[in-house]
């Protein structure tokens, strides 16, 4: 699919790899739409790309304000192409830690908002998808979702955030599998050590030591990196049904 003159929306979009990629897609003439429960950041995002973009506060686990998001990018760009589901978090607790068993409001929030908000934005941007017309390969719309390495080797600490990047994945090959008749494809992204917000806020030398774990190249990988593994997704056609992992070749250690 071209990126050009296309609906893109973008969860978790005024910060880090969605922001990252938000600004990629915009230069290569996407229209993009972001959805991030920051009002601020997210609608000073928004106006950077002018009258090309939206800006809509969005709690993606809640299915009303994904639906009144979705009716907001309808009502300026009449549909969407490509969502792109950056948002989540991480709340690390071990199961069993030195104040008893872990809280499960915390351990339930990280998978609603990871893997149950990933599934909300599929189901309801699918459904807008599958109105438009097919381009002359067949194809009707792109879901990109965001997983994580920790998905596979989720290190102590990481059972909520494991589980729920490892959901994803789970949501990916029966997705694509349903959408195929659709002309919709569903990729997913497994990022290693990044550079978000998250990762920028620990001290520089644990940052270094953090990169220096990454057989090659030994740093922290960039969002623009993790925005240009996007664009290609969006482009190649026949990527379905995968998930990439973008991480140097990187295997977390158990802590």
């Amino acid at each position: 699919m071209e990126i050009k003159d296309k609906t893109v929306v973008i969860t978790g979009g005024a910060s880090g790899l969605g922001l990252a990629t938000a600004q990629e897609l915009s230069r290569q003439g996407a229209k993009i739409a972001i959805w991030d429960l920051n009002r601020e950041a997210g609608e000073a995002t928004a106006g950077e790309f002018g009258d090309n973009a939206i800006f809509s506060p969005v709690d993606v686990s809640d299915e009303a304000s994904v639906a009144e998001a979705v009716k907001a990018v309808i009502a300026k760009f009449g549909t969407i192409h490509v969502a792109i589901n950056c948002a989540g978090i991480g709340i690390p607790a071990k199961l069993l830690g030195k104040e008893g068993p872990v809280d499960m409001k915390g351990w339930t929030k990280t998978i609603m908002i990871n893997l149950i908000g990933t599934v909300n934005v599929i189901r309801l941007a699918a459904q807008q998808m599958n109105l438009n017309s097919p381009n002359p390969d067949g194809e009707r719309g792109v879901i990109v979702n965001t997983a994580s390495v920790a998905a596979y080797e989720g290190q102590i600490g990481q059972t909520s955030y494991a589980a729920s990047k490892a959901g994803i994945i789970g949501v990916t090959l029966p997705a694509a599998r349903e959408f195929a008749p659709l002309g919709i494809r569903v990729v997913t992204i497994a990022p290693g050590l990044f550079e978000t917000p998250m990762m920028m806020g620990l001290p520089e030398k644990v940052q270094e030591a953090l990169g220096m774990s990454v057989p090659f190249p030994s740093r922290l990988g960039r969002p623009a990196e993790y925005a240009g593994l996007v664009a290609h997704i969006i482009e190649n056609s026949m990527i379905n049904g995968e998930t990439i992992r973008l991480d140097g070749a990187l295997r977390m250690a158990p802590r």
